[in-house]
């Protein structure tokens, strides 16, 4: 994912959990607010409560590659903080890929498609 698209800051994780809209799933909880920028920016958090580093790393890159195939039809504008959960372990792709975006499509922030 590239490097303008990341959260990086605690603040900033911080102020998304604290004044975000927040959508919960036994496998996923999402957050997000506005930011004032031209694209969106995303954080992943993945605690201990997960497993060792190995099983946080695959929920990661699960959670980023989904990100990434729904990147395109996200409204910009948007700071989005996803966080596993520990059902979410050895889950396939595709029922992450339709959880996150059902979660999308709760919060509002899939762009209108013109049919």
């Amino acid at each position: 994912m590239n490097k303008r698209l990341r959260l990086r800051h605690p603040a900033d994780f911080a102020r998304i959990k604290r004044e975000g809209v927040v959508f919960r799933h036994p496998l996923i909880i999402v957050s997000a607010m506005p930011n004032q920028l031209a694209h969106n920016r995303y954080g992943f958090i993945t605690s201990k409560h997960l497993g060792n580093a190995v099983v946080r790393n695959r929920v990661r890159r699960l959670l980023r590659e989904s990100v990434r195939n729904h990147h395109e039809a996200l409204q910009t504008g948007y700071d989005v903080v996803i966080v596993g959960r520990k059902s979410v372990v050895g889950k396939p792709f595709e029922v992450v890929l339709v959880t996150l975006e059902k979660a999308f499509k709760k919060l509002a922030l899939m762009r209108e498609t013109e049919t």
